[in-house]
């Protein structure tokens, strides 16, 4: 895994990991009065210290808030309970899953706070699922089908059986021992579980429960060539591994009462269904297929880019996990359908940095604006200021003094010849005389004037002193990947990209970026938070992505 993959630390993340309160046992888990999630809600017949949840996620693609949604409400409720979680990969179709994949949702599923007592594999049980499809075969609850695909969609719409569907059981298993071998009459065939081709629930309608796939198994390799369906394995692996209760998003519903045949075909243990909403955000991709698209059709720096909503990439944008957790346990395991605005967990993840982020300076490139100051330091000096007024705790920096000092063309703008404005951090000065070439202010002639009362000024403006320790950077905005609020089902993704998604701006920074790591938060003063993306080198500039504060304010640069 490349480094720019791997998980980064941030100072905001350090109460992130301490577990959720809860009620205690079978009265359910519900917020305390202490301002935390409000969770009504009784889990059906779920016993103190016996309840087990899980999260299964396909190792086909990063984790995204949508799975850190289900992954931490199974947390929750486990934790409520005094049970257990296991974490499960549903490692069921060999063409999508890769090693790398199962490893970085181990790391952000760890960065999150979540630790499964047990992490379990879907394909530690291919013989057992193998041995009970067998026996549905047996039982004349599944048959093998070699209808085309597209005509099979067909028939399921319509309600049309399958000419297949009355085979006989011999003639089933061994169709079901062609695919096995993965044999060329094999291929042809799925096994289908036979339900009903009449009722109105879809997913009813003789799902298919195995297939063949002679792509190698990335933990089992070649040893098999059929392979089981999430619908199939889903409710098997659950009632083995001792689940009692499965969280699920409120989109499998329709699919709750084929959970429910399996388990009464096979005989096996009830599992009882909760459903909650999916997490869903305007302009915004959940859809592990089609964000996979992004990267093929490479309008992505690959999983981690700031602009997916992968835990990687928002974290890379500045999402501290305790925000992340706040937001989504904030709303709590509510059936509702919402789609949210990315201002409400920006605004949430800005209460945890504000309080702690850094404050420091940087002023635009482009135009940028000396002011040679009349009674200014002869010669630069420099003095230790807090990082953070509000809190000694975040430590001190280093701020440079001198009788030339660098401002923003845009505040420059505003300035008049002969008034008094207020130099943050240092004093009052008089802008004497204002050059321009044009409209574009271009130096100005200032008086210091330290004993002037800063209550009186209209304009208080940020400042750098104009010596060789400014450092440059480079700030980054960004904008929606999509160009459509939700996107139909019926959709071509590739119909609605955002041609234009990155802002850079250049800028000279204090000379304390020199010092910072990747990862950091900090504020410049004046124009937001920030997360250093890329630390500053020797002829290299400092990178920062603009971290969005939940207000639906214009940046620099970026058009949205």
């Amino acid at each position: 895994m490349s480094d720019a993959l791997k998980p980064q630390t941030n100072p905001a993340d350090s109460k992130a990991n301490s577990a959720p309160k809860s009620g205690k046992g079978t009265k359910g888990a519900k917020g305390g009065k202490d301002g935390g999630p409000n969770y009504n809600i009784k889990l059906v017949n779920a016993k103190d210290g016996e309840v087990v949840t899980r999260f299964p996620p396909e190792p086909s693609g990063y984790l995204h808030i949508g799975h850190a949604k289900a992954a931490l409400l199974n947390q929750y409720f486990a934790q409520a309970y005094h049970g257990k979680l296991i974490v499960r990969f549903d490692d069921t179709n060999p063409s999508k899953e890769k090693v790398e994949f199962q490893d970085a949702i181990l790391e952000d599923l760890e960065l999150l706070g979540i630790k499964g007592d047990a992490v379990t594999y879907s394909s530690d049980y291919f013989q057992q699922m193998y041995d009970y499809c067998v026996q549905m075969i047996k039982d004349g609850k599944a048959y093998a089908d070699d209808t085309p695909v597209e005509k099979m969609r067909e028939e399921r719409t319509e309600g049309i059986a399958s000419c297949r569907r009355e085979r006989t059981v011999e003639e089933n298993l061994k169709v079901f021992q062609e695919m096995t071998d993965g044999s060329e009459e094999g291929l042809k065939n799925c096994i289908r579980a036979k339900i009903s081709m009449t009722t109105p629930n879809k997913a009813l309608r003789d799902p298919v429960i195995y297939r063949c796939n002679l792509t190698s198994h990335h933990r089992t390799g070649t040893k098999w060539k059929v392979y089981p369906t999430y619908d199939f394995c889903c409710p098997i692996v659950d009632s083995i591994e001792g689940v009692t209760h499965a969280l699920r998003t409120i989109e499998y519903r329709d699919r709750n009462a084929q959970y429910e045949w399996m388990l009464k075909a096979l005989g096996l243990r009830k599992v009882y269904i909760w459903d909650f909403s999916r997490i869903n955000f305007i302009r915004t991709l959940l859809s592990k297929r089609k964000l996979q698209w992004f990267v093929d059709q490479k309008l992505v720096t690959g999983w981690d880019d700031p602009r997916f909503p992968t835990v990687r990439g928002v974290r890379r944008r500045g999402m501290t996990i305790e925000g992340l957790r706040t937001f989504i346990l904030g709303q709590g395991p509510s059936k509702n359908i919402l789609n949210f605005d990315w201002s409400l967990i920006w605004a949430t993840n800005k209460k945890v940095i504000d309080p702690v982020a850094p404050r420091h300076v940087a002023v635009l490139q482009k135009n940028v604006v000396k002011i040679n100051i009349d009674g200014g330091p002869a010669k630069p000096y420099t003095e230790e200021k807090p990082k953070h007024k509000k809190n000694p705790d975040v430590g001190t920096k280093k701020v440079i003094y001198a009788s030339e000092i660098f401002v923003d063309q845009d505040d420059a703008q505003t300035f008049k010849d002969g008034e008094e404005i207020t130099l943050m951090d240092w004093g009052n000065a008089i802008m004497k005389t204002i050059h321009k070439d044009g409209d574009t202010v271009t130096s100005i002639d200032a008086i210091l004037n330290l004993e002037g009362d800063f209550r009186k000024t209209e304009k208080k403006v940020t400042w750098l002193a104009a010596t060789d320790d400014a450092t440059p950077a480079v700030l980054v905005d960004f904008d929606y990947l999509i160009t459509k609020e939700k996107l139909a089902e019926t959709d071509d993704v590739a119909d609605f990209v955002n041609q234009n998604t990155e802002f850079k701006t250049h800028a000279i920074a204090d000379l304390n970026v020199r010092d910072m790591k990747e990862g950091d938060i900090i504020q410049f003063e004046r124009k937001g938070y920030y997360r250093l993306d890329k630390p500053y080198s020797e002829g290299s500039p400092a990178v920062f992505f603009t971290i969005p504060d939940g207000k639906v304010v214009q940046k620099y640069g970026a058009k949205k």
